[in-house]
Protein backbone atom coordinates (compact mmCIF):
# COMPACT_ATOMS: atom_id res chain seq x y z
CA UNK A 1 0.00 0.00 0.00
CA UNK A 2 1.57 3.37 -1.34
CA UNK A 3 -0.12 6.81 -1.01
CA UNK A 4 0.53 8.78 -4.50
CA UNK A 5 3.13 11.29 -4.27
CA UNK A 6 2.18 15.07 -4.98
CA UNK A 7 -1.63 13.93 -4.35
CA UNK A 8 -3.29 13.35 -1.01
CA UNK A 9 -0.89 13.14 1.17
CA UNK A 10 0.50 16.83 -0.18
CA UNK A 11 -2.84 18.35 -0.11
CA UNK A 12 -3.59 17.42 4.03
CA UNK A 13 0.62 18.78 4.54
CA UNK A 14 -0.14 21.63 2.91
CA UNK A 15 -2.80 22.33 4.97
CA UNK A 16 -2.17 20.94 8.26
CA UNK A 17 1.19 23.73 7.21
CA UNK A 18 -1.32 26.65 6.84
CA UNK A 19 -3.18 25.79 10.56
CA UNK A 20 0.16 25.55 11.69
CA UNK A 21 1.18 28.54 10.88
CA UNK A 22 -1.37 30.01 11.98
CA UNK A 23 -0.67 29.13 15.53
CA UNK A 24 2.52 30.46 14.99
CA UNK A 25 2.15 33.80 13.86
CA UNK A 26 -0.82 34.16 16.92
CA UNK A 27 2.12 33.36 19.49
CA UNK A 28 4.67 35.62 17.42
CA UNK A 29 2.11 38.72 17.67
CA UNK A 30 1.41 37.97 21.64
CA UNK A 31 5.28 37.75 22.14
CA UNK A 32 5.99 40.98 20.07
CA UNK A 33 2.59 42.93 21.77
CA UNK A 34 4.88 43.28 25.11
CA UNK A 35 8.31 42.85 23.70
CA UNK A 36 10.37 45.48 21.93
CA UNK A 37 12.35 43.87 18.85
CA UNK A 38 11.48 39.70 19.84
CA UNK A 39 14.51 37.65 19.04
CA UNK A 40 13.92 33.90 17.61
CA UNK A 41 15.90 30.88 17.48
CA UNK A 42 15.20 28.58 15.34
CA UNK A 43 16.75 25.55 16.05
CA UNK A 44 17.50 23.27 12.92
CA UNK A 45 15.38 24.90 10.72
CA UNK A 46 16.00 26.75 6.88
CA UNK A 47 15.11 30.33 5.61
CA UNK A 48 12.74 29.01 3.32
CA UNK A 49 10.39 28.21 6.27
CA UNK A 50 10.09 31.84 7.70
CA UNK A 51 9.13 32.99 3.90
CA UNK A 52 6.21 30.63 4.12
CA UNK A 53 5.21 32.46 7.29
CA UNK A 54 6.20 35.41 6.25
CA UNK A 55 8.76 37.61 6.12
CA UNK A 56 6.75 41.06 6.30
CA UNK A 57 4.85 39.63 8.92
CA UNK A 58 7.77 39.53 10.72
CA UNK A 59 8.62 43.27 9.75
CA UNK A 60 5.57 44.37 11.03
CA UNK A 61 6.26 42.54 14.23
CA UNK A 62 9.67 43.94 14.66
CA UNK A 63 10.89 40.30 15.18
CA UNK A 64 14.36 38.65 13.61
CA UNK A 65 15.28 35.28 13.66
CA UNK A 66 18.35 33.20 13.78
CA UNK A 67 18.39 29.65 11.87
CA UNK A 68 20.88 27.30 13.90
CA UNK A 69 22.48 24.56 12.22
CA UNK A 70 25.34 21.33 13.04
CA UNK A 71 27.11 22.94 10.15
CA UNK A 72 27.64 25.98 7.71
CA UNK A 73 26.84 23.94 4.62
CA UNK A 74 23.29 23.06 6.01
CA UNK A 75 22.43 26.91 6.19
CA UNK A 76 21.04 29.15 3.30
CA UNK A 77 21.04 32.37 3.46
CA UNK A 78 18.54 34.17 0.91
CA UNK A 79 19.02 37.64 -0.48
CA UNK A 80 17.16 40.69 0.49
CA UNK A 81 16.12 39.06 3.82
CA UNK A 82 18.94 39.57 5.95
CA UNK A 83 16.91 42.41 8.05
CA UNK A 84 15.27 39.46 9.11
CA UNK A 85 17.02 36.52 9.38
CA UNK A 86 20.49 35.81 10.33
CA UNK A 87 22.08 32.06 10.58
CA UNK A 88 24.34 30.64 12.97
CA UNK A 89 26.33 27.22 13.60
CA UNK A 90 25.16 25.18 16.87
CA UNK A 91 24.07 22.52 18.24
CA UNK A 92 20.30 22.13 19.80
CA UNK A 93 21.18 19.79 22.76
CA UNK A 94 24.12 21.95 23.99
CA UNK A 95 23.38 25.93 23.53
CA UNK A 96 25.78 27.05 25.82
CA UNK A 97 26.69 29.88 24.38
CA UNK A 98 23.25 31.52 25.13
CA UNK A 99 22.11 32.98 28.35
CA UNK A 100 19.41 31.77 30.39
CA UNK A 101 16.38 33.10 28.76
CA UNK A 102 18.28 35.00 25.79
CA UNK A 103 15.65 34.50 23.08
CA UNK A 104 12.41 35.01 23.41
CA UNK A 105 11.03 32.44 21.28
CA UNK A 106 12.88 29.35 20.67
CA UNK A 107 11.26 27.04 17.63
CA UNK A 108 11.64 24.12 16.01
CA UNK A 109 9.50 21.88 13.45
CA UNK A 110 10.42 18.27 12.98
CA UNK A 111 13.83 18.58 14.47
CA UNK A 112 13.79 16.23 18.29
CA UNK A 113 12.98 13.69 16.44
CA UNK A 114 16.10 13.37 14.73
CA UNK A 115 18.25 13.71 17.60
CA UNK A 116 17.63 10.53 17.78
CA UNK A 117 18.60 9.42 21.25
CA UNK A 118 16.07 9.61 24.50
CA UNK A 119 19.73 11.05 25.70
CA UNK A 120 20.16 13.78 23.27
CA UNK A 121 16.29 14.33 23.39
CA UNK A 122 16.48 15.23 27.36
CA UNK A 123 19.20 17.74 26.34
CA UNK A 124 17.56 19.39 23.15
CA UNK A 125 14.20 19.86 25.33
CA UNK A 126 16.71 21.17 28.29
CA UNK A 127 18.34 23.57 25.73
CA UNK A 128 14.99 24.63 24.38
CA UNK A 129 13.29 25.28 28.00
CA UNK A 130 16.59 27.05 29.16
CA UNK A 131 17.51 29.67 26.18
CA UNK A 132 13.97 30.43 25.51
CA UNK A 133 11.61 32.69 27.65
CA UNK A 134 8.73 30.87 25.21
CA UNK A 135 9.00 27.93 23.10
CA UNK A 136 7.33 26.33 20.29
CA UNK A 137 8.49 22.58 19.41
CA UNK A 138 6.35 20.52 16.94
CA UNK A 139 7.18 16.90 16.11
CA UNK A 140 5.10 13.60 14.42
CA UNK A 141 3.42 12.13 16.20
CA UNK A 142 4.31 7.81 16.91
CA UNK A 143 0.50 6.54 16.99
CA UNK A 144 -0.06 8.08 13.66
CA UNK A 145 -0.25 5.45 11.37
CA UNK A 146 1.88 7.23 8.68
CA UNK A 147 5.52 8.41 9.06
CA UNK A 148 6.25 11.62 7.25
CA UNK A 149 9.83 10.00 6.50
CA UNK A 150 8.50 7.00 5.12
CA UNK A 151 5.05 8.38 3.56
CA UNK A 152 5.06 5.92 0.98
CA UNK A 153 4.80 2.85 3.47
CA UNK A 154 1.81 3.14 5.98
CA UNK A 155 3.18 1.43 9.43
CA UNK A 156 6.19 0.99 8.55
CA UNK A 157 7.87 2.84 11.47
CA UNK A 158 5.87 0.10 13.78
CA UNK A 159 7.75 -2.67 12.38
CA UNK A 160 10.91 -4.24 13.51
CA UNK A 161 14.37 -3.01 12.56
CA UNK A 162 15.36 -6.00 10.80
CA UNK A 163 12.28 -6.05 8.56
CA UNK A 164 12.27 -2.15 7.89
CA UNK A 165 15.95 -2.20 6.74
CA UNK A 166 14.99 -5.40 4.44
CA UNK A 167 11.99 -3.18 3.16
CA UNK A 168 14.16 -0.16 2.51
CA UNK A 169 16.83 -2.42 0.69
CA UNK A 170 13.95 -3.63 -1.72
CA UNK A 171 11.68 -0.82 -2.05
CA UNK A 172 11.59 2.52 -2.53
CA UNK A 173 9.81 4.24 0.79
CA UNK A 174 12.14 6.67 1.65
CA UNK A 175 12.87 10.34 0.38
CA UNK A 176 16.03 9.34 -1.43
CA UNK A 177 14.80 6.46 -2.87
CA UNK A 178 15.90 2.50 -1.99
CA UNK A 179 18.70 1.63 0.26
CA UNK A 180 21.47 0.09 -1.85
CA UNK A 181 23.57 -1.78 1.09
CA UNK A 182 21.98 -3.18 4.84
CA UNK A 183 24.50 -0.63 6.36
CA UNK A 184 22.46 2.65 4.14
CA UNK A 185 18.93 1.06 5.42
CA UNK A 186 20.19 1.22 9.14
CA UNK A 187 21.59 4.90 9.20
CA UNK A 188 18.14 5.69 7.41
CA UNK A 189 16.15 4.11 10.30
CA UNK A 190 18.39 5.47 12.81
CA UNK A 191 17.88 9.02 11.49
CA UNK A 192 14.49 9.56 13.48
CA UNK A 193 12.95 8.55 16.15
CA UNK A 194 9.41 9.38 16.52
CA UNK A 195 7.94 10.36 19.82
CA UNK A 196 4.65 9.63 21.71
CA UNK A 197 2.38 11.87 23.97
CA UNK A 198 3.29 10.44 27.12
CA UNK A 199 7.46 11.17 25.92
CA UNK A 200 6.99 14.39 24.83
CA UNK A 201 5.23 15.69 28.00
CA UNK A 202 8.06 14.21 30.03
CA UNK A 203 10.52 16.06 28.14
CA UNK A 204 8.22 19.37 28.11
CA UNK A 205 6.50 19.47 31.32
CA UNK A 206 4.98 22.64 31.08
CA UNK A 207 3.83 22.97 27.44
CA UNK A 208 0.54 23.47 26.52
CA UNK A 209 -0.18 20.52 24.06
CA UNK A 210 -1.32 20.78 20.28
CA UNK A 211 -2.38 17.49 18.43
CA UNK A 212 -2.90 18.14 15.30
CA UNK A 213 -5.21 15.80 13.23
CA UNK A 214 -6.04 14.18 9.93
CA UNK A 215 -9.42 12.14 9.93
CA UNK A 216 -9.72 12.64 13.77
CA UNK A 217 -6.35 10.32 13.91
CA UNK A 218 -3.63 12.83 16.35
CA UNK A 219 -1.18 13.58 13.34
CA UNK A 220 1.81 15.57 15.08
CA UNK A 221 2.29 17.53 18.43
CA UNK A 222 2.80 20.87 19.38
CA UNK A 223 4.07 21.77 22.41
CA UNK A 224 3.97 25.79 23.25
CA UNK A 225 4.98 27.94 26.29
CA UNK A 226 3.50 31.34 25.41
CA UNK A 227 4.75 34.75 27.56
CA UNK A 228 3.80 34.27 31.15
Amino acid sequence: MTMKEGGFADTISTRMRAGRDVRLRDLIQSIAANTPNPVILDVGGRAEYWQRVGIDFLRENRTSVIVLNLARSELKEIEGIDDVISTAVGNGCDLAQYADGHFDLVHSNSVIEHVVTWQNMVAFARETRRAGKCYYVQTPYFWFPIDPHFYKAPFFHWMLPPMRAWLLTHAKIAHGGRAKTLQRAYEIIDDARLLDLSQFKTLFPDAKIHMERILGLPKSIIGIRGPQ
